[in-house]
């Protein structure tokens, strides 16, 4: 654990097990909340938000398929983890609909589960990836910013390709560079080319490719919070301000880059509990 992370046990026992994914538990409320990290980080990446909300809340959270470098490589398609998701929460939260909490990949794959399972969710609190994988997004980049993404997403691309020639440790030291690079305040033994399968799906169209992506509109009410401290947004302010405007909604922007809920936990938190209190 990195220096200045909340100290809770760890390493404590899953409370149970979907497709070899260690799922972790905190808390006995009947309301729960599923926490979806993204890259390059584990379940570890919700420590505080779990501190704080597991008095009042049932924090369910897990390491991605495929993300967790103690197990053997392996690409899911987005079916596949939506699959995972929606069999998480139904074991978790069985006859209950949840809040999810998601940030980077995890959104993408949350808003698609949203979309595709609207009864599981009640609630989603989204950090710093909104209609990133729309056409309007991407129409909404400058040349700086499409340079940066093809750079940094390129260059995990092609880890991921290494490690499957046997070239691991390059391509596990790729990875960790862009981490460092990318000011991830994630423990770096726990970062490997293994979690970047979901940037070589979106740049080769392998294992079905992401194009089948619904549109992010969810039915169920969305608090969405970004840090301005990031060269380009990862939503359009078209999306942002449409959101914004629905009904239970809100569009908080945060003093912070990509790690919200790490580089501004306290303010992070307290929205967070205060949006869902209202």
């Amino acid at each position: 654990m990195t220096s200045g992370q909340p100290s809770l046990s760890l390493e404590a026992p899953p409370a149970f097990q979907v497709d070899g994914v260690d799922v972790f538990v905190d808390g006995t409320s009947s309301d729960s909340v599923v926490m979806v990290h993204g890259w390059p980080d584990t379940w570890r990446l919700w420590d505080a938000q779990v501190q704080h909300l597991s008095a009042r809340w049932r924090c369910v959270r897990f390491t991605l398929p495929g993300f967790d470098v103690t197990l053997p490589r392996r690409a899911h398609s987005l079916d596949q983890v939506v699959d995972f998701l929606r069999r998480v929460i139904e074991q978790a939260s069985p006859g209950r609909s949840v809040v999810l909490m998601l940030h980077d990949w995890g959104c993408l794959f949350g808003w698609e589960l949203a979309m595709r399972h609207p009864e599981l969710v009640s609630r989603i609190v989204a950090v710093d990836v909104g209609d990133a994988g729309s056409a309007a997004y991407r129409r909404s980049l400058g040349a700086k910013a499409i340079a940066m993404t093809v750079a940094y997403q390129g260059w995990l691309a092609i880890a991921w390709a290494l490690s499957g020639t046997g070239l691991t440790g390059l391509a596990d030291g790729m990875t960790r560079r862009m981490a460092h690079w990318l000011q991830c305040r994630s423990d770096p033994r726990r970062i490997g080319a293994c979690m970047n399968y979901p940037y070589f799906i979106a740049w080769t169209g392998a294992h079905g490719s992401y194009r089948r992506l619904q549109p992010v509109a969810p039915a169920c009410p969305v608090l969405y919070c970004f840090g301005k401290k990031k060269p380009f947004m990862f939503h359009s302010e078209r999306w942002a301000r449409e959101l914004a405007a629905g009904p239970g909604n809100k569009v908080l922007r945060f003093d912070t880059g990509h790690w919200v809920m790490r580089q501004a936990p306290g303010p992070f938190n307290a929205a967070v509990s205060q949006w869902l209190s209202s």
